[in-house]
């Protein structure tokens, strides 16, 4: 149910399942508006003809509001955001247009019930760009724009959109400790402090409230007891380090915090994706082989795709662009879903073979047209670094480019044997064996499954150069 910066595509039925006003009969007269923040603050705006009035008109008047800086302004987007459907809008975009039309968005690119799309309404929000390079983020210093992308990156955190590992959701409570009660704090205080905001206000909510089996046995005071000392152990070694290498204090201690809140959210390679609400296969289990399928949150960023757990909050599979090819299948009949495919490498039994993933969304268009539109910018920004390097040109990078290799994303390993071991119980890490995959070869008629064999990418849609290549298919295939 989450985010995309594509164009709608057109609705493909002839019949809308809500009834639709006419926007042209809206009142030109200055209306309230209010555009609020990931806090559930708002910018109250007074807008003149609010039927006509585009996202780029009102982003003048919030950014004024805001006191965003130049150099900040395109760090942020308009979303139209309920619990059922997020999408972030164009320059061009009407909002109120949109509003007018949300019940029909929510009927395309959800599976919501009658009920819940009457009672649906969105809200506008001012928030992180998708598009926006983490590169560039990191040359933000104005404190203002910096809270504002902390406050978006702890949210996510918190709601567990951000999977992390212990040694990241601790590092991030500690600082947020810091940003949020201050530094210095003796033990007692902080804990009385963190008690009275309630822990959950610091640590991924999933946590604090779960725990698995052992904290069960063990109770919620204990569990709660646990997280309260560790974060306590974190933020006192954080005001140490701080101490001993600035001494300084007040805004530009703040200033500290946020940059190094935002700059450790960075190493999560899903910092800043677009959301999506998806399903994929569960693997065959049990004598009977049953099988269903399995609750999953797909991410879209500059960067890549990841598919994430949403019971587990861990990542089951990470593709950069060149890892992967993709396209996107509409139902053939009644009870059939859309389907976002994704081809990448894997093995079977050690050999290399080409694995494919079905992703049953009804958003898999929009996951699909802005995979698209990422690879476009990342090649337009390959490019334009390219041919600034060979004019000898160093140039600030621009809004739509997106670098090859950035501070803070992960690689996937390459001849690091003991590094993928050593970090193969992470969150991040992909869990390609937990995944109901297809592994098959174009034998140049039709597609065969094969254990295993690989071949060439029979998707055209791709983003060069391509990090897997194709290998010759043997005459004979051994096929599943």
């Amino acid at each position: 149910m989450e985010g995309d910066d594509s164009e709608f595509p057109p609705e493909s039925s002839e019949h809308s399942h809500s009834q639709r006003g006419s926007v042209a009969s809206s009142v030109t007269r200055a209306q309230d508006v209010l555009v609020y923040l990931v806090t559930d603050s708002a910018v109250h705006l007074c807008v003149e003809g609010v039927g006509g009035v585009t996202v780029q008109e009102m982003g003048r008047s919030v950014r004024e509001a805001l006191s965003v800086p130049d150099m900040a302004h395109d760090a942020f987007a308009f979303w139209l955001c309920s619990p059922l459907l997020e999408l972030q809008l164009k320059p061009k975009h009407q909002p109120y247009k949109l509003c007018r039309q949300w019940q029909d968005l929510l009927y395309r690119f959800t599976e919501a019930s009658e009920d819940d799309i009457a009672q649906d309404e969105p809200c506008l929000q001012y928030r992180r760009n998708v598009f926006y390079p983490k590169l560039k983020e990191l040359q933000i210093k104005d404190e203002g724009v910096l809270r504002l992308l902390y406050d978006e990156a702890r949210m996510n955190i918190l709601d567990g959109r951000y999977p992390c590992d212990p040694e990241h959701w601790l590092a991030l409570g500690a600082l947020s400790c810091a940003i949020e009660l201050g530094a210095g704090l003796d033990e007692q205080k902080l804990l009385a402090a963190v008690r009275e905001k309630k822990l959950s206000w610091f640590l991924p909510g999933h946590l604090v409230v779960g725990g698995g089996f052992l904290s069960t046995l063990r109770g919620k005071g204990a569990r709660q007891a646990e997280l309260e000392q560790s974060l306590v152990r974190e933020y006192q070694r954080l005001s140490q380090d701080t101490t001993s290498s600035s001494g300084g204090g007040g805004s530009q201690e703040a200033t500290h915090y946020l940059r190094q809140y935002l700059s450790t959210c960075h190493t999560l390679p899903y910092y800043g994706c677009a959301f999506f609400s998806a399903e994929i296969d569960k693997p065959a289990q049990g004598l009977l082989h049953r099988s269903g399928r399995k609750a999953v949150t797909v991410g879209i960023s500059l960067e890549g795709v990841y598919v994430m757990d949403v019971k587990e909050k861990h990542v089951l599979l990470g593709l950069r662009f060149n890892e992967l090819s993709w396209d996107h299948s509409y139902p053939d009949g009644e009870g059939d879903s859309h389907i976002l495919w994704l081809e990448f490498d894997g093995e079977e039994a050690g050999t290399a073979v080409n694995k494919l993933l079905k992703i049953y969304s009804k958003q898999a268009e929009l996951m699909s047209g802005l995979i698209e539109f990422c690879v476009e910018l990342r090649s337009a920004g390959e490019a334009a670094a390219v041919a600034a390097a060979a004019t000898g040109m160093d140039g600030e990078v621009s809004p739509t480019q997106a670098p090859t290799s950035q501070p803070g994303t992960t690689e996937r390993p390459r001849g690091n044997r003991r590094g993928k071991l050593r970090r193969q119980s992470s969150v991040v890490c992909s869990r390609v064996h937990s995944l109901n995959t297809i592994s098959y070869v174009d034998d140049g008629k039709e597609i065969k499954r094969l254990k295993p064999k690989r071949a060439a990418s029979f998707f055209t849609r791709q983003a060069p150069p391509q990090d897997y290549a194709a290998v010759q298919v043997a005459d004979s295939l051994e096929q599943g």
